[in-house]
């Protein structure tokens, strides 16, 4: 078979697992590890294909990196194997023997695919070639040349009608005194008359100004209306091309049951986002459904140098994407028994919360790694359901601000709604002072500095956090070095604002410190727990109005 690959190293001793790896959140088989590595090293001694993924010289032109992805399988023979493909497509549009084909190749020689986006391209030219042209241009300078004349020119117009009104009202005024009955009769209605008449030339004038803007807006309207149509027209055929595709995008499952991505994105109450089915897990599962493989195991690494916007560092594990691949392999790996969801497992669910300080107005808790600050769509135990149990006659939110659900530490929470409502302007108007002890995996270079690198929701990878500079929002940290050694950094955050992950993004990203929090599942590596804990906090007790501040020390 021509993409089942054997195992270079000696496999025999490894036990073979009993369910297949939950691919939205996983520690990988070892299985995986070594199938992973063995593709690592095909990839840093390749010559089957041309892409730059940034590896040696990150600022070489066109780096990208890439996401890899490995799937342990079982043969009809019993033999053990794996399948090896690639998000997306490479730089030179290849397909090399080593990996999996797409699900569907849409760049076939003559596919209706090229033939839409050949006439796509033509349209696009017809478009630019309008949009260049020497009258269209030329009407368009003269049509924002006359209507600013014609704006200002009418604008002095209207000011001299003022200034002869205001003569006017002078003139008549000083008539009357002077001026019998009758003369002032005779003089009123001249006034009257030249009223009239800078009423009637400003009308002249705006008709004329209009029909002259009328005959500039006519030329160029017929250029405007045939790149109009040119637009919809190739939204037209993109359309086609799209719904086409999704037609053409079919996924089995081990029943070889079949279904499109249109059926399949319908359950999920949305269109399917681009580039949906060309990810590394369908791909790999298909292939291994239309040849009787059985799947094992499976991981996905991240290949060269990181994106600009989003996390991923080279080498390291990552799940499988949520908006693309989540209603995808709900089909595929349907009857597929699967390890179990640690994302829906209350980890913290026997240890208890140790409260700091209490008084008529406050809750200070140490909250525990890996437990919930408010109630989940599928975990309901938290420290706001805990505190609520244990003082049912509290009145208002309770709860102040939040900590992640990995991150340990210095909790503040309220037993009336006065004294939440006091403490959250204070968090709001950010005169809440914050600290936060964090080990990252690595040494940073400076000894201390400020990130201000702005946030938004990843929407295609809840609840990942994207840096965009367009659409995220303002997000500041102080920080300064504890100690370090040749593994790790001991670090104190100080949060100036308060973003979600806004720490753990900071740490991780390429234009942070480029160092990942230790145990940090979503921009770094698993590991028993997140080494981020909120150690410190000072803020205006709501009733004593006394300054006040709190410390717990973390447990690492």
């Amino acid at each position: 078979m021509l993409h089942f690959q054997h195992f270079k190293k000696d496999i025999s001793g490894i036990e073979i697992p009993d369910k297949f790896t939950f691919p939205f959140y996983y520690e990988p088989n070892l299985l995986a590890k070594i199938a992973a590595k063995e593709l690592q090293e095909y990839l840093e001694k390749q010559t089957e294909f041309k892409h730059e993924f940034g590896i040696k010289d990150s600022t070489a032109k066109n780096a990208l990196g890439k996401m890899f992805g490995v799937l342990v399988v079982k043969n009809t023979d019993g033999d053990l194997g794996y399948l090896a493909s690639f998000s997306g497509k490479l730089a030179d549009e290849s397909l090399p023997n080593k990996f999996v084909p797409p699900i569907f190749n849409m760049r076939t020689q003559g596919s209706f695919y090229e033939q839409g986006e050949k006439e796509i391209e033509k349209i696009g030219g017809k478009i630019q070639q309008l949009k260049k042209d020497k009258n269209y241009l030329l009407n368009k300078k003269l049509l924002k040349k006359h209507t600013e004349y014609v704006k200002k020119d009418l604008a002095i117009q209207r000011k001299k009608m003022r200034t002869s009104k205001h003569l006017r009202k002078h003139q008549k005024k000083e008539a009357r005194l002077r001026l019998d009955d009758k003369s002032f009769e005779v003089f009123t209605k001249k006034l009257i008359q030249e009223s009239f008449n800078d009423q009637f030339f400003y009308r002249e004038l705006q008709e004329y100004y209009e029909d002259k803007i009328k005959k500039i807006k006519k030329s160029l309207l017929l250029f405007e209306n045939t790149i109009e149509e040119h637009i919809r027209n190739r939204k037209k055929i993109s359309k086609t091309i799209q719904n086409t595709l999704f037609e053409k995008y079919q996924f089995l499952n081990q029943q070889k049951e079949q279904k499109g991505l249109l059926d399949i994105f319908d359950n999920a109450s949305a269109r399917p986002p681009a580039g949906s089915g060309d990810c590394c897990a369908p791909k790999l599962l298909q292939y291994a459904f239309q040849h009787r493989l059985i799947p094992v195991v499976m991981a996905e690494f991240w290949w060269g140098i990181s994106p600009n916007s989003a996390i991923r560092k080279h080498k390291n594990f990552y799940p499988s994407c949520q908006s693309r691949c989540k209603p995808i392999l709900r089909h595929m790996l349907e009857g597929v028994q699967m390890d179990e969801n640690l994302l829906l497992k209350n980890l913290s669910e026997s240890v208890a919360l140790k409260i700091v300080f209490e008084d008529d107005d406050l809750i200070i808790v140490n909250k525990p790694p890996e437990f919930l600050s408010v109630p989940g769509k599928e975990i309901k135990d938290s420290v706001y359901t805990r505190i609520k149990q244990k003082y049912p006659s509290v009145t208002g939110p309770i709860i102040v601000h939040r900590l992640d659900m990995s991150t340990s530490g210095i909790l503040v929470l309220t037993k009336t709604k006065e004294a939440n409502k006091i403490l959250q302007q204070q968090f709001i108007k950010r005169t809440v002072k914050k600290k936060y002890v964090a080990l990252l995996s690595g040494k940073v270079s400076e000894k201390k500095g400020t990130i201000t690198l702005p946030l938004r929701l990843d929407l295609d990878d809840r609840p990942r956090q994207l840096v965009d500079f367009k659409n995220g929002k303002t997000a500041k940290t102080n920080w300064t070095i504890i100690s370090e050694n040749n593994t790790h950094t001991r670090i104190h955050f100080y949060p100036v604002t308060g973003r979600t992950h806004q720490l753990r993004v900071h740490a991780a990203h390429k234009d942070g410190l480029n160092l990942p929090i230790i145990g940090d599942d979503l921009y770094g590596t698993k590991q028993d727990r997140l080494y981020l804990h909120a150690e410190f906090i000072e803020f205006i007790h709501p009733t004593s109005k006394n300054k006040i501040n709190f410390t717990v020390p973390s447990d690492f």
